[in-house]
C-alpha cells in the first residue's frame, strides 16, 4: 500500500465524457458524504430518530457546510482569488476548508433546528458527528488527486510524488513529500471510531436522555480534530496566511482547543455542561 503511494502519480479526472469531466476530487467528495450520512442513519435507529430528519438536516448541512467550507478557504487565499476570481467557482479543483465546512455547518444547523423548533439539539448534532469525521477521513483523498495539501519534502518510503506543476517554487528540485491527506485521513478514520465507541458506551448504559453524553460526544470531536490539525499544519508547505508564525488553521484550531479545556474546568467547578434546557 505504502509503496503503491510512493510510485503512483494521480490525475485528477476521474470519467472524461466529452466535454463533461467527472473529477476524483468530487467522487470523494460524495462517497465521503454518503459513508457519513449512512452512518448516520444508522444510529439514528438506535435513538428511534425519525430518518426524515436526519436527512432533512443532512441537507441543511451539506448545503451550508459547502458554503462555508468555499468562503473559508477564498479567505484564507484571498490575494489569489483577487487576482482570479473566476476560480471562486471551480470547486473541482479543491479549495474547501473543513474549519468552514464546520462552521458553516454549525450555522446551517442552527437554523434547522430554529426554524423546526428542536429540543434534542445534542443529540441529533451527536448523532451527525461520527459521520462527519468518517466523510472527513474519506473525502481527503480527493486532495491527493488533486495533488494538493501535502508536507514538507520526505525521503520516507510512503512520500508521495508531486508533479513539477504542482510543487511550491521553493521546493521545485524536490520530487517526494510527505502524504499529509493521508496523515489526517488516517487520524480522522481514528476519532471516527472513537466517537462510535462513545455510542455503543452511551447505548449500552441506557444513557439515552442524558444531554451531557451527546454534548460530550460533539466536543470531543472538535477537541480531536483540532488537536489533529494543528500538529499537521507544521509539515504542510501549501499557502496560508500566518500569526506569531503559526498558520491560520493552527489558531482556529488552538482557540477551539483553549476554549473546550476552559469549558471543561468551568463545568468541573459549577458541575454543569451544554447549556442545559
Amino acid at each position: 500500500m505504502l509503496n503503491f503511494f510512493h510510485t503512483f502519480e494521480p490525475e485528477r479526472i476521474l470519467i472524461s465524457l466529452g466535454f463533461i469531466n467527472i473529477y476524483w476530487y468530487g467522487f470523494f467528495m460524495v462517497l465521503g458524504i454518503l459513508a457519513g450520512l449512512g452512518v448516520s442513519l444508522h444510529l439514528a435507529k438506535y435513538y428511534k430518530i425519525n430518518k426524515e430528519l436526519i436527512l432533512d438536516l443532512a441537507f441543511f448541512l451539506i448545503i451550508s457546510g459547502l458554503i462555508g467550507a468555499r468562503i473559508y478557504d477564498i479567505a484564507l487565499e484571498f490575494p489569489y482569488y483577487l487576482k482570479n476570481p473566476i476560480d471562486i467557482f471551480k470547486i473541482w479543483q479543491g479549495g474547501l476548508a473543513i474549519h468552514g465546512a464546520i462552521i458553516g455547518g454549525l450555522i446551517g444547523a442552527w437554523i434547522f433546528f430554529k426554524k423546526n423548533k428542536i429540543k434534542n439539539y445534542w443529540q441529533i448534532i451527536s448523532i451527525i458527528t461520527p459521520g462527519l469525521a468518517l466523510g472527513q477521513a474519506i473525502g481527503r483523498f480527493g486532495n491527493y488527486f488533486n495533488q494538493e495539501l501535502f508536507g514538507n519534502p520526505t525521503n520516507l518510503a510512503w512520500g508521495i510524488p508531486i508533479s513539477v506543476a504542482n510543487r511550491p517554487e521553493a521546493y521545485i528540485n524536490f520530487e517526494y513529500f510527505h502524504p499529509t491527506f493521508l496523515y489526517e485521513s488516517i487520524g480522522s478514520f481514528i476519532i471516527f471510531l472513537i466517537l462510535i465507541n462513545i455510542h455503543i458506551y452511551i447505548i449500552k448504559n441506557h444513557y439515552y436522555l442524558l444531554n451531557t453524553a451527546y454534548c460530550a460526544l460533539t466536543l470531543a470531536y472538535l477537541f480531536l480534530y483540532s488537536v489533529l490539525r494543528f500538529s499537521l499544519e507544521f509539515i504542510r508547505i501549501d499557502y496560508a496566511p500566518t500569526i506569531f508564525n503559526l498558520r491560520a488553521p493552527q489558531i482556529v484550531s488552538l482557540l477551539i482547543i483553549i476554549f473546550i479545556i476552559v469549558l471543561y474546568f468551568y463545568v468541573k467547578k459549577s458541575k454543569k455542561l451544554c447549556f442545559h434546557r
